[in-house]
């Protein structure tokens, strides 16, 4: 009589598994080989599939309205937009400078958006996978006598369907844009963009559950991280030289030839116009590393840990739950506590103040140390602002308007990463017990470390304008870290999210308004930052090319007493919180 496989033994299993794991999970028992007339995998199945048939009828029924609502909105709230852009790409094709601009780029953006999906299926694995299994099958089914290929493949397709089925739209949508842009007829483009469409998010996938299933691997990703972002914000400088004329023809050919990013830009280039002699070659060996990669993880997909499993279950559960309550502040947490799980601790310290008065100071001051992540990220959020502001001194109205203004959210998400003390304290006032003075006083001290760390990030970003003669950058940019720290401090105590502004009842023809009445709530403390400061150096004239001395003062008083008033609104909601009982 044939004997099963380690791979398809049930869990518990013991040693021989293949994968280096103990997934007996701490009770030390390890399951005996057993033989396939053990094997109750058809029958259970069977049962399974019986007992689950009314209720797979009514999620799908439910599936159905959510799709009918979604599509509705889609249409009534993208059609007009969507005209819009139709409009706009089609003006833009009858310059012939433009259209030549986005082909000299294309290169560089495909292979950029190619990365950024292999990065975020990376951190998606990290604590959620494409191999994700409610927590009763993993807690009963797997225990028992049935091949976990048989349980863990569906999850596992039904990633790759859908993964599929979403790149196969966004290379509809390309193949559109190519065409509206007059860079390629409908046909060619279409054929041309769905192989990279499909095979990069199977390839996705793939990548995704190899991190799942090897600690080693997901150990590697964190590791990694931050110099994936390096590389997209590289790739994003890349493509706007390219865009304003200074390409690199042997960096192009070595990224184009590199891996499976570039195999699937070429036959995309090709359609539009740019030369590629070998895309053949590369569309070969896409689909050759695709069917390799895929078929290795249809086979490798029985090996997953059940502990692995289980601790995704968990916070996919909690994110999921806590998202239908609109609580993305603790979605957030489950998730980043899932991406540092396995994160080797820093235990770097400062000395101890002289001065009690600087407490917080350190505290804050020895988060940051040991959160390297955090000023790294901070760091990178800051470059891309810096960028963004560049645009905005080289363009002029409306666009310098809009580029100014995402200059500015970038840096907001900048002196936000450095907040997180800021946010824990608010999260449990209890956390503040140790400490006699009030709350209020001790978020105000929490926003010393952020607007000086940000203000030296912001410094340091501000070099090269300063060298290309733009002074101004020096004293501007740190200057718009403090009122990103009093507002991230604001956001912090601003209480428990009210999920009751969704049920307002406020009718309109474009229908209920109450959801944007919570997003206001939500996006308050940023538009409070953002919008001021916007306006303060897009009216002030500092950012043209005759600027003066005292087109600073109005800019510089905004964010002083930006600065103050976010603070004076930060200790008031400070107040409002209630410090349970000791």
């Amino acid at each position: 009589m044939s004997t099963l496989t380690p791979r398809d033994r049930p869990e518990p299993r013991g040693p021989g598994d293949g994968d280096g794991d103990d997934d007996s999970d701490g009770d030390g028992s390890t399951g005996a080989e057993w033989t396939a007339a053990d094997d109750r995998t058809p029958e259970t199945l069977d049962l399974l599939r019986g007992k689950r048939r009314a209720h797979r009828n009514r999620r799908n029924r439910d599936l159905a309205v959510t799709g009918y609502a979604v599509l509705l909105m889609a249409l009534g709230y993208g059609g007009t937009l969507g005209y819009r852009l139709v409009q706009r790409l089609g003006g833009l094709a009858a310059q012939g400078t433009t259209a030549e601009a986005v082909r000299s780029a294309l290169p560089a953006v495909l292979v950029l958006l190619a990365c950024a999906l292999a990065l975020l299926a990376v951190r998606d694995a990290l604590w959620r996978g494409p191999v994700l299994v409610p927590r009763c099958d993993l807690d009963w089914l797997l225990t028992q006598p049935v091949r976990r290929s048989r349980v863990l493949l569906p999850a596992f397709r039904l990633s790759v369907a859908l993964t599929a089925a979403g790149g196969a739209l966004c290379a509809i949508g390309g193949a559109v844009v190519l065409r509206l842009s007059g860079l390629a007829g409908l046909g060619p483009a279409l054929a041309l963009c769905l192989p990279g469409g499909v095979c990069l998010p199977l390839l996705a996938c793939a990548l995704a559950l190899r991190v799942e299933r090897d600690d080693g691997a997901a150990r590697r990703a964190r590791a990694l991280t931050p110099y994936a972002v390096l590389l997209l914000l590289l790739l994003v400088l890349q493509a706007v030289c390219a865009a304003r004329g200074s390409r690199w023809a042997l960096l192009e050919t070595v990224e184009l030839w590199s891996g499976p990013w570039g195999w699937a830009a070429q036959p995309v280039l090709h359609a539009a116009g740019v030369h590629t002699s070998g895309w053949p070659w590369a569309l070969a060996l896409l689909t050759a590393g695709t069917a390799a990669a895929l078929g290795h993880a249809l086979r490798s997909v029985g090996a997953l840990p059940t502990r692995r499993l289980r601790a995704r279950a968990a916070t996919a559960a909690t994110v999921a739950s806590v998202l239908w309550s609109a609580e993305l502040r603790a979605a957030k947490l489950a998730v980043d506590e899932a991406l540092a799980d396995g994160a080797s601790g820093n235990l770097r310290r400062l000395p101890l103040p002289r001065s009690p008065r600087f407490a917080v100071v350190r505290r804050d001051a020895v988060a940051l140390l040991r959160a390297p992540g955090r000023v790294v990220s901070a760091a990178l959020w800051t470059a891309a602002a810096a960028g963004a502001a560049g645009l905005a001194v080289a363009s002029a109205g409306a666009g310098r308007i809009a580029a100014l203004a995402v200059a500015l959210a970038l840096g907001w998400f900048a002196v936000g990463r450095l907040a997180e003390t800021a946010r824990l304290e608010a999260d449990d006032t209890r956390r503040s017990s140790w400490s006699p003075s009030p709350l209020s006083s001790l978020m105000l001290q929490h926003s010393i470390v952020p607007a000086v760390a940000g203000g030296v990030l912001a410094l340091a970003a501000a070099v090269p304008f300063a060298l290309q003669g733009g002074g101004w950058a020096l004293l501007l940019m740190p200057l718009c870290a403090p009122p990103f720290a009093a507002a991230a401090v604001l956001a912090a105590v601003r209480g428990p999210v009210r999920t009751e502004l969704l049920s307002l009842g406020l009718v309109t023809p474009a229908g209920d308004a109450s959801v944007f009445v919570f997003l206001f709530w939500y996006a308050a403390p940023f538009l409070a930052a953002v919008a001021p400061l916007t306006a303060g150096l897009a009216s002030s004239g500092v950012l043209g090319p005759e600027a003066q001395a005292l087109d600073s003062v109005r800019p510089v008083v905004t964010a002083v007493g930006l600065t103050c008033a976010l603070l004076f609104a930060a200790a008031r909601g400070a107040r409002k919180l209630r410090r349970p009982a000791s």
